[in-house]
C-alpha cells in the first residue's frame, strides 16, 4: 500500500511546502494508489456490507503534493515522500519516477522515495505536473506495487505586478464636457492565481490628471472632474493611471500606464473679421470670373466648426461682384460678375458677411456665430481696344453685286477717354480669297472680287480695328456676308443623254425621259420648261411633250426608221427656267436606229457611228505623221523665243564694266503718252466698267504705310470701286508689265518712319574717312581707291 510520509513539524510544512491528503478508507476494503479506487477481489464483496460497519484503522495515504513558486534557496527544495509498506527500510525496494519533468524538474532518492524539486517553479509558466511512481524489487527488478499516478500543484505567491496589455492609451472626449462625462475605461491584467488570496485583485487610482480627470478604482473607468474645459486654452492632456494587487494594501505590487487624452473641439467661438475695412483695386480690363481680392473671418475651432460661408449683403456693387469660398482655407474670394469700365463707374462699396453654416443649440447663447466687414472696390483704367457697335454684324448681299460697292459701315469706337482715331482692316486668315476689303478710316466694307453663290455661298470675316496711337490695341468683330441668289446659271441636262429607236418603232413611242437641273435656288423653287430647238422645231422624226414636272418626254413622230438610210439622230432641246430673267441653254439628245425583235428589245445596232476606219493607206498615214512633226517643230520654237526675250542680261565676268555708260533717250510722254494710261478713267468711274483693258502686267506688291498717316479725308466711293475693279483686272491678267502702278509717298524725312532715305547727310561730321578698305577689293577698284587717296599696305598711293 503506497503511502505519504508524515510530517508534523509545522515548519516542515510551510517551509518545505509539502501537504498532505488524509483520506479514511478501510485497509481491507481498497488500495487507494494517486486518488483512483482499486476493484475489490472476487470473494470479498459478500464481507464487504459486514465490514463497512466495523471502525477500521484509517492509513495515511495521497494523491498530491503542493510546492511553493519562486524558491530562491540553493538546495534543491523537498516536495515530499513515498514510500510502500512492502519497504522494511532494508534497501531491498527501489523507487522510480516518471511523467511530466520527471528527472528534469523533479528527481526521487531510488531508496529512501523523497522527491526533490531541482529547478525553480513558476506557477504562472505551468501550474502543475502529473507523474507516476512505481516500487520495484532491487534484486529481481519485478514490480512490489501497480504503478500509481499523482499529481505536484505549484503555489501562488504574489510575484506579479498588475499590467495594462493594452496601454498607453489614446482617447478623446469634446471640450465643455460636463463633469462625469465618461472618457476611456482602462483594465490592468495580474497573471496571480485569483483564486489564491488577494495577488490578483486590482484597484486603479489617477498618478497624474487630476483636478481635470478621475477613475473608478474597481472598473478603470475615466471621467471628466473639471467643468468648462476650453481646448482652445489646452488641447493635450497627458494622465498617468495605477493599478495596484493585493486590494490596493501595503505591499502589493503596481503598474502603470499613460492616457493620452485631447479635448476635441465644438462650435463654442463665433467668427471675427480681423479688420472692419479692406481697400481692393481692380483693372478694367480684368475678365469675368477674375479675382479681385480676399477676405477672411478668424475663427478658433477647427474643422467643421470652423467653416466659413460668405455672401454679400449690402453695396452698390452686388450685380457687379461675386464672392465664393475657398473650402481649403475658409477665404472669401471676391470675383468679377460682370464686365468693369472705369468710363462708367470708377468705384464700388460692399458688405461682407461670414457665418458659420454649423452650429450647436447650446452653445447659441455665445453668438452671433456671423461677422460683417465692409470692402471698398477701385477699378483703374487700363488703355483699352476699339469696341465695335454692334458686336456682330450680318449682311446679305445679292451674288452680282458690282466690285467696290459698299455692303455695310463698320464702327468701332475707342472706349476710352482719350478717344483715339480708329483704323480698320481685315484679317486675311478669314478672307483668304480676298472677296472684301474695307476702307480704314470710314470702316465702309466693300467686295473687292466677284461673288458666286454657287460656289461660296456664306462668308465669315473678321473686321480688326487699331488705335491710331497704339497699334497693340486691336479690337475686332465677326462679319457673316450672306450672298443671296441671282439667276445666273442656266438649266441643263442632268447628265448626258443617249436613247435607241427600234426601226418597227410607231409613231406616238416613247424613246427617252429627260430631266435638268440649275445650279441657283430661286426662293419660289426651281421650274424648268423643256421644247425642241428653234431650228427643229418641225423635226419631222421626232416630238417632245413637257410634262410640267420638270421632266420631258421624247417621242417618235414617225415609224419606218432605217439603219442603212440614218443611224443617228441628233435632237436638241431647248431648257428655260422660271427666273428673272429668264435663262436658258440647249442640250442634245442623241438617237441611235436599232433592229429589235418583237418585244421591242435590242439585237443590234450600228457601229459605224462609234468607229473610226481601222485601215488607212500608207500615203495617209505618213501625212498625219509630217503634219505632227511640223507642230512640234513650231511648237519648241515658239518656246526658244520665249525663253529668250524673258532671260536676264547675264554680265561677263572679264568684262570691266565700271566704265560702260548705258545712254537711254526715250522719256516718258507725260500728258501726251496715251497708251500707257488713260487719265480719263480716273474722272469717270463708270469706264472702269465700261471699258476693261486686258493688262499685261504681273500683280505689283505694294506696302503703305498708311496706317500710322492720319488720314485727313475719306476717299470718294466712286473712286474706291474704280481702283477695286482696276485691283481685280490686274489680278485676273498675269503677262501685262506694271507700267500703270502708282505707289504714293506722303513724305519722307525725318518725320516719316521710314526717315531720310538720302545718303548726303551720312557723314554727320568733317573729319576725314578713311577709305584704306578699297586696297583689300583688288586691281578692279583702283582706280577709285586712287580717287579717295587710299593707300596699300606698304603705305604707297595707287
Amino acid at each position: 500500500m503506497w503511502t505519504s510520509g508524515r510530517m508534523s513539524n509545522a515548519k516542515n510544512l510551510l517551509g518545505l511546502g509539502v501537504s498532505l491528503y488524509f483520506w479514511g478508507l478501510m485497509d481491507l476494503t481498497t488500495t487507494v494508489l494517486s486518488g483512483s479506487a482499486k476493484p475489490l477481489a472476487e470473494g470479498q464483496e459478500d464481507n464487504l456490507s459486514d465490514k463497512l460497519h466495523q471502525r477500521t484503522k484509517r492509513s495515511w495515504v495521497w494523491n498530491q503534493f503542493f510546492v511553493l513558486e519562486e524558491y530562491t534557496g540553493t538546495d534543491p527544495l523537498y516536495v515530499g515522500k513515498l514510500h510502500s509498506d512492502m519497504d522494511r527500510g532494508d534497501g531491498s525496494i527501489k523507487y522510480i519516477l516518471s511523467g511530466e519533468g520527471a528527472g528534469i524538474v523533479f528527481t526521487i532518492d531510488d531508496t529512501t522515495g523523497d522527491i526533490h524539486a531541482i529547478q525553480r517553479l513558476d506557477r504562472e509558466e505551468r501550474s502543475q505536473y502529473t507523474l507516476r511512481a512505481q516500487a520495484l524489487d532491487r534484486r529481481t527488478g519485478r514490480p512490489m506495487e501497480p504503478e500509481s499516478e499523482f499529481i505536484i500543484k505549484i503555489q501562488d505567491i504574489n510575484d506579479n505586478e498588475p499590467k495594462f496589455l493594452d496601454g498607453p492609451y489614446v482617447a478623446s472626449v469634446p471640450e465643455m464636457s460636463p463633469v462625469g462625462t465618461s472618457v476611456i475605461q482602462v483594465t490592468a491584467t495580474d497573471a496571480d492565481d485569483p483564486t489564491y488570496g488577494n495577488s490578483a485583485r486590482v484597484v486603479y487610482s489617477i498618478l497624474q490628471g487630476q483636478p481635470y480627470f478621475s477613475v473608478d478604482s474597481r472598473t478603470g473607468l475615466i471621467r471628466t472632474a473639471l467643468m468648462n474645459m476650453d481646448r482652445e486654452a489646452k488641447e493635450y492632456y497627458e494622465v498617468i493611471i495605477q493599478a495596484k494587487d493585493m486590494g490596493g494594501q501595503l505591499g502589493g505590487l503596481a503598474g502603470t500606464t499613460t492616457v493620452n487624452i485631447t479635448l476635441s473641439d465644438v462650435n463654442d467661438n463665433p467668427p471675427r473679421f480681423p479688420q472692419k475695412h479692406y481697400q481692393m483695386s481692380v483693372l478694367e480690363s480684368a475678365p469675368v470670373s477674375s479675382t479681385v481680392g480676399r477676405v477672411v473671418a478668424k475663427d478658433l475651432d477647427e474643422g467643421i466648426n470652423a467653416e466659413m460661408k460668405y455672401s454679400l449683403v449690402d453695396g452698390d456693387g452686388l450685380d457687379v461682384f461675386d464672392i465664393n469660398t475657398d473650402p481649403n482655407y475658409q477665404v472669401g474670394i471676391i470675383t468679377v460678375r460682370k464686365p468693369l469700365s472705369f468710363e462708367s463707374k470708377k468705384s464700388y462699396t460692399l458688405k461682407v458677411e461670414g457665418a458659420n453654416p454649423h452650429l450647436e443649440m447650446r452653445f447659441l447663447n455665445l453668438g452671433p456665430f456671423r461677422d460683417t466687414t465692409t470692402v471698398h472696390i477701385s477699378v483703374e483704367d487700363v488703355d483699352e481696344p476699339p469696341v465695335f457697335e454692334p458686336s456682330f454684324y450680318f449682311v446679305e448681299v445679292p451674288e452680282d453685286v458690282e466690285i467696290g460697292t459698299t455692303i455695310q459701315i463698320i464702327s468701332a469706337k475707342d472706349p476710352d477717354l482719350t478717344n483715339n482715331s480708329i483704323r480698320y482692316s481685315i484679317d486675311r486668315s478669314s478672307d483668304p480669297g480676298r472677296f472684301f476689303y474695307v476702307d480704314i478710316a470710314s470702316g465702309a466694307l466693300m467686295t473687292a472680287r466677284p461673288l458666286d453663290r454657287e460656289d461660296i455661298s456664306w462668308h465669315n470675316i473678321t473686321v480688326l480695328a487699331v488705335e491710331l496711337n497704339n497699334p497693340s490695341q486691336v479690337g475686332s468683330v465677326s462679319v457673316t456676308v450672306k450672298v443671296l441668289d441671282v439667276n445666273d446659271n442656266a438649266p441643263e441636262f442632268a447628265r448626258f443623254y443617249e436613247a435607241f429607236v427600234c426601226e418597227n418603232a410607231k409613231a406616238g413611242q416613247l424613246i427617252q425621259t429627260v430631266s435638268a437641273i440649275d445650279r441657283d435656288d430661286p426662293q419660289e423653287g426651281q421650274h424648268f420648261y423643256y421644247s425642241l430647238a428653234p431650228e427643229a422645231a418641225n423635226n419631222p422624226n421626232f416630238t417632245l411633250r413637257d410634262n410640267q414636272d420638270n421632266t420631258a418626254w421624247i417621242l417618235t413622230r414617225r415609224s419606218g426608221f432605217k439603219q442603212h438610210e440614218q443611224n443617228t439622230f441628233y435632237v436638241p432641246i431647248l431648257i428655260s427656267d422660271n427666273g428673272r430673267p429668264v435663262l436658258s441653254s440647249t442640250g442634245t439628245l442623241t438617237v441611235h436606229v436599232c433592229s429589235c425583235d418583237a418585244d421591242g428589245a435590242v439585237t443590234s445596232c450600228s457601229a459605224e457611228a462609234y468607229a473610226l476606219p481601222v485601215s488607212l493607206s500608207r500615203g495617209a498615214l505618213i501625212a498625219i505623221l509630217a503634219c505632227i512633226f511640223v507642230l512640234l517643230v513650231l511648237v519648241l520654237l515658239i518656246l526658244s523665243m520665249r525663253r529668250q526675250r524673258k532671260q536676264p542680261y547675264i554680265i561677263d565676268e572679264e568684262e570691266n564694266i565700271h566704265e560702260n555708260i548705258v545712254r537711254y533717250d526715250d522719256e516718258g510722254g507725260g500728258e501726251e503718252d496715251t497708251e500707257a494710261f488713260d487719265i480719263a478713267a480716273m474722272w469717270n468711274p463708270r469706264e472702269a466698267q465700261l471699258v476693261v483693258k486686258n493688262r499685261q502686267d504681273m500683280l505689283p506688291e505694294i506696302e503703305s504705310l498708311s496706317r500710322y498717316v492720319p488720314q485727313a479725308c475719306v476717299m470718294d466711293n466712286n473712286v474706291h470701286s474704280y481702283v477695286l475693279a482696276k485691283l481685280y483686272e490686274a489680278d485676273m491678267d498675269l503677262w501685262a508689265p506694271p507700267f500703270d502702278s502708282l505707289q504714293t509717298y506722303m513724305f519722307e524725312g525725318n518725320g516719316s518712319v521710314a526717315e531720310s532715305l538720302s545718303s548726303l547727310q551720312s557723314v554727320t561730321t568733317d573729319s576725314d574717312q578713311s577709305y584704306d578698305y578699297l586696297t583689300d577689293w583688288g586691281p578692279r577698284f583702283r582706280k577709285l581707291a586712287e580717287m579717295y587717296g587710299a593707300t596699300d599696305s606698304s603705305g604707297a598711293l595707287w
